[in-house]
Parts: structure tokens; C-alpha cells; sequence
């Protein structure tokens, strides 16, 4: 099987984040075993979702891994003009839910396995198949904790996010909350004797729209980001029963998009001290007003010095003199965060991601296969 036709193999399965990933880990597996590449299995508190961890050549730390996520978004309320699930082509472009994020590196990935294995491996080839990218990242956070406690780290990490094959170094992180309002219950006609939850929502969410103008015109500024500043937005809200009653009860859910420098925690902390008063008014009303915080997702930024000796490998790899910032999040930063130094680099392009209809070009898939050679022989192949 080409990647190509692994690829078609990949996004039969649906695997949308709030699914199990384990029968398509489990086909994964199947793949592996028959070409005799052992590889061990991690997973989270659900049922269902696992990772797979798999060693090309010596079986031990060091070497190279290369690292893909199996989950992908959904495609409910989506006007797609064919079948999501199944692999279509038309004019060079391979159609399927997760072709381009990211099962089209993860078949890349699969299909280099008979190349690889009959190389003279000196160094090991980490395989990393993750879950829950596309919502939490904790995937990631499993599996590198499960690498680390068998003292199996590798010494350099591919992310194969889509970026048309062109390195990239440095992400925005991402961190996202849950804020719950509570409020006391009336009688529209006599609302002094409530707190109305909503009201209050609103008053939050406007002092969270001034805190992003803050970002936007006091920064950290980092050139290569766009925009080059954190950015803050509320993008869910609700609250009420009915008109007649003062709400008691409102959430809503914020994310900030952070450039390296500025901190996650710190940021948390300022919206917290923002949205003090509004949560002390609240209490004075009554013990059981208040506002709650509950943390949803919490991924680091990447940061890869420009003149890191990775960088300079794919640029040779890849034929780039660039290396890029996005301003998307991915596992990258995850496994920096660990002390393993990683870039993102990988074939499709971000804009066809999440989207009806989404794509990837075969002529990318090509190259990337190309890749993948080139950089094993070059890490992890005796000369």
C-alpha cells in the first residue's frame, strides 16, 4: 500500500475527537505487526482513547520521531458535496474529512515503515499517533509522559502539521475557560429581589472585548505572528429560561491565543483580578452569587530558536531558507515543553483544514514521502 491508499484506509474511519480512536489505532497495529515494528499502546481516562508509540531499527532513546494525530474535527452542519469518509479525487486533489489535518502525514508516515525497516538503522524512528488534537492536545501529554517513563525520549521531533512542506518554528499557545455565573432567581416584575446572571455576563464580557483591545495596542509584539499580538475573544454564551424570570445562572466560554512570552497562567490571572469586582457585587448579594472558573485546555506556545540545529536540518531537507510562525496551535509545543526540540513541518495546506470539502494535493503527498526518506537517512541511517 502507497500513502495514497493508506490515506483512503485512514478516513474511512471516523474519527471524529468525541469518537474512540481505537479500532483505527488498532489497524494501525495491524499495519506495524506485519512488518514487524513493535510499538506500545497509551491512553487517557476515556474508554477508547489511545495513543500508539511505535520504534523503527534500535529499540532505546535518542533518534528521530515523527508525530501525527488520528483525531479530527467534525462535519455536522457542513455542506460537503461528497461522502467526508470516504476518499475521493479529482484534478490532482485528494477529498476527505482529515486528508490535509492530519491523516495525510499520519499515511505518509505508515507507508515510509517498509522503506525505513529495511534501512540500516543506527538511531531508532519514534512513530507517534496521537488523539484529542483537535480539542484538548492531551493526547500528546499522555503519550510523551508514557515515552518519558520508559526512558524511550527521542532527541529531535517532526510534527507533520499542514504547512506545504515548509518549517515552522514558532505557534501562538492556546488556553481556553469555562466561566459559569451564578445568579438569583425572580420575578421579572420585581428584579431587585434576583441577580440577574446574564446582566452580569455581559458586564464581564465586556471588560474580557477591553482586556483583547489591550492586547492588540499595549502587545507583547512578536514580528512573524498575525497578528502579531495575543488575541482574546468570547466565542459562546447562553443563560436564561424564560423572559419572566431574572436568569440565575449564565456561562460562557473564553480563549486567548498567546505569542511566546506572554503567559497562559499570568493571563488567567488578569482576568481573574478584571472580573473580581463584577464576581464581589454578586456575592454581596447573596453567598450563593458568584462567579466559577473552569479550565478547558491549557497548550503551550512553540519556540524554536531560529538558529536551532533542527531548523537548519529541514531547511536543507524541505529546500526552504525560511522558517515560519503560525499562529495556530499544535502538539508541538507540548513536547518542547518536555525538553524535546520540535518544528512543524508537514504536507497540505492549513486553509483546506476544518473546512467542507477539505483537501490535500497528491503531488504534496509525494513530496512528503520524499521527505520522510531524506530525513531518516540523513538522523538515523549509518553513512
Amino acid at each position: 500500500m502507497d500513502t495514497v491508499a493508506i490515506l483512503e484506509k485512514l478516513v474511512s474511519f471516523d474519527t471524529t475527537s468525541r469518537n474512540a480512536t481505537a479500532p483505527i489505532i488498532e489497524w494501525i497495529e495491524s499495519w506495524l505487526d506485519a512488518h514487524a515494528v513493535p510499538h506500545t499502546r497509551s491512553h487517557g481516562p476515556e474508554d477508547g482513547k489511545w495513543n500508539l508509540h511505535a520504534i523503527l531499527g534500535p529499540v532505546g532513546r535518542g533518534g528521530l520521531a515523527l508525530s501525527g494525530h488520528v483525531d479530527c474535527v467534525p462535519v455536522d452542519g457542513q455542506d460537503w458535496s461528497r461522502d467526508p469518509f470516504t476518499l475521493s479525487e479529482q484534478d490532482g486533489k485528494l477529498f476527505a474529512r482529515g486528508s490535509a489535518d492530519m491523516k495525510g502525514f499520519v499515511a505518509a508516515m505508515l507507508a515510509a515503515v517498509p522503506t525505513l525497516s529495511a534501512m540500516p538503522l543506527v538511531k531508532p524512528v519514534h512513530l507517534f499517533f496521537t488523539f484529542d488534537e483537535e480539542i484538548t492536545c492531551n493526547g500528546a501529554r499522555h503519550l510523551i509522559e508514557d515515552v518519558s517513563a520508559r526512558d524511550l525520549m527521542p532527541d529531535l521531533c517532526i510534527v507533520g502539521e499542514p504547512t506545504l512542506l515548509s518549517p515552522i518554528i514558532a505557534h501562538k499557545g492556546r488556553f481556553t475557560i469555562r466561566v459559569d455565573v451564578r445568579g438569583r432567581p425572580a420575578h421579572s416584575s420585581q428584579p431587585a429581589l434576583g441577580a440577574n446572571a446574564l446582566h452580569a455576563m455581559g458586564r464581564a464580557i465586556a471588560e474580557i472585548a477591553e482586556m483583547a483591545e489591550g492586547f492588540e495596542r499595549d502587545g507583547p509584539h512578536v514580528a512573524g505572528f498575525e497578528p502579531s499580538h495575543t488575541t482574546m475573544q468570547v466565542g459562546l454564551a447562553k443563560g436564561g429560561s424564560i423572559l419572566n424570570i431574572v436568569p440565575e445562572h449564565a456561562t460562557f466560554e473564553v480563549e486567548w491565543r498567546a505569542v511566546p512570552g506572554d503567559d497562559n497562567e499570568a493571563i488567567l490571572a488578569r482576568l481573574r483580578h478584571r472580573l473580581s469586582p463584577i464576581d464581589a457585587a454578586l456575592r454581596a448579594l447573596s453567598p450563593e452569587c458568584g462567579i466559577d472558573y473552569t479550565p478547558l485546555v491549557d497548550l503551550p506556545p512553540l519556540d524554536l530558536a531560529p538558529d536551532a540545529p533542527l531548523v537548519s536540518l529541514m531547511q536543507q531537507i524541505t529546500g526552504r531558507n525560511s522558517a515560519g510562525y503560525v499562529s495556530y496551535g499544535t502538539e508541538a509545543g507540548i513536547y518542547q515543553q518536555t525538553g524535546l526540540p520540535t518544528i512543524v513541518c508537514g504536507p497540505g495546506d492549513i486553509a483546506q483544514a476544518h473546512k467542507p470539502d477539505e483537501w490535500i494535493a497528491r503531488d504534496q503527498l509525494d513530496r512528503c514521502d520524499a521527505m520522510i526518506e531524506r530525513l531518516v537517512r540523513r538522523v538515523c541511517a549509518a553513512s
